[in-house]
C-alpha cells in the first residue's frame, strides 16, 4: 500500500550545515552547526533585522541553487519514490519554485509536488496531499503537525531543535534512522 509522506526540503532533505558557510562569510562569523540553537539565525548576527532580512532574501537563489544533501537522503528518497507518494512541503516562497524543482532535477529526485508555502504553517498543505505521515527538522512545525493531523513525525533531530516532543512526534538522527522508523511504522500499520 502506498503511503503519502509530507516532506521539509530545508534541514530535512538539505543538510542543516547548509546556511553555515554563508553566514560565516557575509557576517564575520565563525560557527558551525552546534551553536545554532535555535531555528532563527538573528541572534548570531550583529546587523538589524532589515539588513539581514534583505541579505537572506538576495542569498536565497544562491544558497537553495547550491544546497547539499543530507546525508542518506538520497539513498533513502529513491527507494521510496518507487513505493509511496512525496510530497515536499516547504516554507520558501512561491518564487523559488523553479529554483527548487531544478535542484531536485539536478539531484535526480523525484516527487509528487513541491509545494512553496511562503511561511512554516505546514497544516493545510499537509490536509490539501492527506499525507500518512511528516518529516521535518523545525520544532514546533513537527508538534503542530503531529497535534493538527494526529500522524506521525519524524523529527530530524538538531541543534535548533531541543524542546521536548510529545508522543507522536519522533526524533531520528539521520535518513538511516528515519528509514528503519517508517519500515516498521508500514509493517505494524
Amino acid at each position: 500500500m502506498k503511503r503519502r509522506f509530507g516532506i521539509d526540503i530545508d534541514g530535512t532533505v538539505t543538510c542543516p550545515t547548509t546556511f553555515v558557510p554563508y553566514l560565516n562569510d557575509a557576517f564575520g562569523l565563525n560557527i558551525t552547526l552546534n551553536d545554532i540553537k535555535q531555528y532563527d539565525f538573528m541572534p548570531l548576527v550583529t546587523v538589524s533585522e532589515k539588513e539581514f532580512y534583505d541579505w537572506f532574501k538576495n542569498m536565497e537563489p544562491v544558497i537553495y541553487s547550491r544546497s547539499p544533501l543530507a546525508a542518506g537522503a538520497k539513498e533513502i528518497l529513491k527507494r521510496w519514490e518507487k513505493e509511496h507518494e512525496l510530497y515536499f512541503i516547504s516554507a520558501r516562497d512561491s518564487h523559488l519554485l523553479d529554483i527548487t524543482k531544478e535542484w531536485f532535477t539536478n539531484q535526480e529526485l523525484m516527487y509528487n509536488d513541491i509545494h512553496l508555502i511562503g511561511s512554516h504553517d505546514k497544516i493545510e498543505a499537509a490536509k490539501k496531499y492527506d499525507v500518512d505521515i511528516f518529516l521535518e527538522d523545525k520544532h514546533d512545525n513537527a508538534v503542530n503537525l503531529h497535534e493538527e493531523l494526529n500522524i506521525p513525525v519524524l523529527l530530524f533531530n538538531t541543534p535548533y531543535n531541543q524542546d521536548p516532543i510529545p508522543d507522536g512526534v519522533i526524533r531520528v538522527n539521520d535518513w538511516k534512522e528515519a528509514h528503519t522508523w517508517v519500515q516498521n511504522w508500514i509493517k505494524n500499520n
